[in-house]
């Protein structure tokens, strides 16, 4: 980089310059004005630059480093190509002859071999270090174990040791930094490539099919943390939201307890389980203690005691559920749940049923 500066040197001492782009300036002065806001986008809910878990944190140091190495980069580089533009530009009584041409530097040739490689040395250790402490780290005991299972378009949560299954949102227990209990994940894919992203908590991994990959949190703070798919897997990959949701430890204990048991019958909504039941519902959803045992599609068993519907696009009211029973690509166009045109009577029914799952 730095050759080409010393070549522009000397072509421009004495010959006029050419129309140079504007477009390659504008995208340095905008990269230069992101690395200058970065501070301020340290306050979205999504940002990596507020790591709230120890694996984020580290990425968030390494990124610092990396930033700040290649910001300086920028810096000098861009300093050096006004400053020429500037000394070096077109005289009035230019009489368009060819400059004197500068062979050979060794010393401009080392630095400008040397000092990358330099550069390149420091950045792979340090990612390497970073690597190295977050897929090899010790796994303590009374760590939650989580199995994430990516769906078009949606998220799979099991706990095996626990007996819970949930869908969109993640429950885990605060972790003290004095006594550590992590969340270590376990993700899988269930037809195409994802990838489990909360900035905040971790970074990307991806689920692919016949795969098996893992991360692993230990959020310091009690609190709702955003992510979502980062890896596109077809129409609605931007409507596969993440929300992970840290409990205190009494707090995640009592949500086990909760979706450990069965769901709750009521005769006052025994019409909309019977045309639940009877339709092909039951093939793709589960209900615990019903004939419902399907898989293809979330668990609904403690339906009402999750915030979102549709993968975290809808609020989870009665009305947002009938018009996602009613009619789901209303809310998510190209979801794979079907439509099952059901008429505003049994519609109503069914909503009353799902409402009732908590």
């Amino acid at each position: 980089m730095f050759g080409g500066i010393i070549s522009m040197r000397s072509w421009t001492s004495d010959k006029p310059a050419a129309p140079r782009p504007r477009g390659r300036a504008l995208i340095s002065l905008l990269a230069f004005v992101g690395l200058a806001l970065m501070p301020a986008m340290a306050t979205s809910p999504t940002s990596i630059f507020a790591p709230d878990s120890t694996p984020a944190d580290s990425i968030y140091h390494l990124s610092r480093l990396v930033l700040g190495i290649t910001g300086g980069i920028f810096v000098v580089v861009f300093g050096l190509l006004v400053f020429v533009i500037v000394k070096f530009r077109p005289a009035p009584d230019d009489n368009n002859s060819e400059p004197a041409q500068v062979y050979g530097s060794n010393r401009v040739e080392l630095a400008w071999t040397i000092v990358p490689c330099l550069i390149v040395i420091v950045l792979f250790l340090a990612t390497a270090r970073v690597v190295h402490a977050v897929q090899d780290a010790r796994r303590p005991p009374g760590a939650i174990e989580v199995t994430v299972v990516g769906h078009q378009f949606w998220w799979e949560f099991r706990y095996p040791g626990l007996g819970v299954v949930t869908a969109n949102e993640l429950h885990v227990p605060v972790s003290d930094p004095a006594k550590p209990t992590p969340t270590f994940i376990h993700l899988l894919s269930a037809d195409t490539d994802h990838s489990f992203w909360v900035p905040r908590l971790a970074g990307k991994t991806d689920l692919i099919p016949n795969r098996q990959n893992e991360v692993w949190i230990d959020p310091h703070e009690t609190g709702l943390f955003l992510g979502q798919c980062a890896q596109y897997c077809g129409i609605q990959h931007a409507k596969m939201l993440l929300r992970v949701y840290v409990d205190s430890r009494e707090d995640f204990d009592r949500w086990v307890q909760a979706q450990a048991h069965p769901a709750q019958v009521s005769d006052a909504v025994a019409e909309g389980r019977r045309i639940f039941e009877t339709t092909a519902c039951i093939n793709c959803h589960t209900v615990s203690g019903t004939v419902a045992n399907g898989r293809f599609g979330p668990d609904l068993t403690h339906l009402m005691s999750r915030d979102t519907i549709a993968s975290g696009i809808a609020p989870n009211t009665p009305a947002e559920l009938r018009e996602w029973v009613k009619n789901p690509d209303s809310l998510k166009p190209g979801s794979k749940m079907p439509a099952m045109q059901l008429n505003d009577h049994d519609l109503d029914a069914v909503t009353a049923y799902l409402a009732s799952l908590r």
